[in-house]
């Protein structure tokens, strides 16, 4: 990993944080809101911040160059408001002068970004019996918004999905994804809109069973269900054998809690999955088992959800989930031997690629991928870890370090990173003009 100058990181952190203050708010936002189209999200508009990261590739990256290294300290407070109580962990939207802004407890306000006044407030109307069914706190977590045509889309802690009207706030559709009370499913993240379908995964708790464990994409202007992939293969479907005879009904927690990434030329979204429960695999089948599909990367179809290829990151028994962000970025390839640990030996210096790369998960490795195939091109760590013993450089196969596998209960191990990882949900970021990830 390359340290980049500090402009850059000026440019790509600095300047997304503060969308609001910058030429995107000069105007306030007219009563008719704009349809935000496809194209838009696609292309957006370098004061718009239309989705979780900007751009449907992930990357974090702002265009505005307005705020840099020689005037960053004249910036000053303008405005300031409280957020709902709760775990904040959200991001905001930015459009036409509105900053959309997600509250923990299933509460969206729309705020002035120039000066801050609430221009509406959505709360929904939470049943009193969620938290019996749901992970505690994590129903609190609203990461992200999505917007397509004049609605602020989300899903709820109640397990579905739902659309405000852009302008008022008022609820234009609901559609349910599951029953919290039979199928219970965290719902940690909010969706993307790839190619006029919101697509959306979800942390499944271990009560939840495998029918909760779904990446799910809905028609983003009616609300209709399109089409819902398991993360967990029931009998007979691919992956079935990768978990022995554990009965379909026991086979648990293979969450998809993060957001997605989505290439509209492929019409793939990427999206990645979370351990099983329990987590040691000696209690659900043996240690040896693959129990696809967790901790992976998965490449859908856009228009089925069909897996088109997958990429198992960790056989794991540590709890260290890979769900994270997905960056897609199209470069020439040329790892360094000397600095990266793990190299696909067919791949030629300086050959260019569509690449899917990041830290996906909580070890702290970088991976690599080839996005349209999901071969294996290279990964290095970016922290001290000891769970992956190694990666076949032809194959992209994963060794588990053998000697801290649980194969027994009252077995000790000293395993790094723990289950707070080695990186966790706060996304990285990819600046188009160094190269470079951060």
């Amino acid at each position: 990993m390359r340290t980049s100058p500090s402009a850059h990181v000026m440019r790509v952190t600095l300047a997304a944080i503060l969308l609001a203050f910058t030429a995107v708010s000069l105007h306030a936002q007219s009563p008719d809101v704009t349809p935000v189209t496809d194209a838009m999200l696609q292309d957006p508009a370098p004061g718009d911040w239309l989705m979780w990261r900007r751009t449907l590739d992930g990357w974090g990256y702002s265009p505005l160059n307005q705020i840099d290294r020689d005037n960053v300290g004249q910036l000053r407070m303008v405005w300031s408001r409280g957020l709902g109580p709760g775990l904040q962990q959200g991001t905001p939207l930015v459009y036409e002068g509105v900053m959309y802004m997600p509250n923990p407890r299933d509460v969206i306000q729309a705020l002035d970004a120039v000066t801050g006044d609430v221009r509406w407030e959505y709360r929904r109307d939470r049943p009193d019996d969620l938290e019996d069914y749901m992970l505690g706190a994590l129903t609190d977590l609203n990461r992200n918004l999505a917007i397509y045509g004049t609605h602020i889309i989300d899903t709820s802690g109640d397990d579905y999905v739902f659309a405000l009207d852009a302008a008022t706030g008022e609820l234009a559709w609901e559609t349910q994804i599951l029953d919290y009370r039979v199928n219970p499913a965290n719902q940690s993240s909010g969706p993307i809109i790839a190619d006029g379908k919101i697509v959306s995964g979800r942390g499944c708790t271990p009560r939840g069973g495998p029918n909760a464990c779904v990446i799910v994409a809905h028609d983003a202007t009616t609300g209709e269900e399109l089409w819902r992939r398991r993360t967990i293969p029931a009998p007979g479907e691919p992956g079935d054998e990768s978990w022995g005879g554990v009965p379909f009904e026991e086979r648990r927690h293979v969450g998809a809690w993060m957001v997605p990434s989505y290439d509209p030329e492929l019409n793939l979204v990427y999206i990645g999955t979370s351990v099983t429960s329990p987590a040691p695999k000696y209690l659900i089948g043996g240690a040896d088992l693959k129990h696809l599909y967790h901790n992976s990367t998965l490449a859908l179809d856009a228009d089925t959800g069909e897996i088109v290829w997958y990429y198992q990151h960790l056989n794991d028994s540590w709890d260290l989930d890979h769900p994270f962000e997905r960056l897609l970025v199209d470069t020439a390839v040329r790892p360094d031997p000397s600095a990266v640990e793990w190299i696909n030996p067919r791949l030629q210096p300086g050959e260019e690629r569509r690449v899917m790369t990041g830290i996906p998960g909580k070890t702290g490795i970088v991976y690599t991928l080839d996005r349209e195939t999901g071969e294996f091109l290279w990964a290095t760590p970016t922290i001290a870890q000891n769970v992956v013993g190694g990666i076949d450089g032809a194959t992209g196969a994963v060794s588990e370090n053998a000697e801290l596998v649980f194969r027994a209960d009252g077995q000790e191990v000293f395993a790094c990173p723990t289950l707070v990882g080695g990186k966790d949900w706060e996304a990285g970021a990819y600046s188009p003009l160094t190269n470079t990830m951060y």
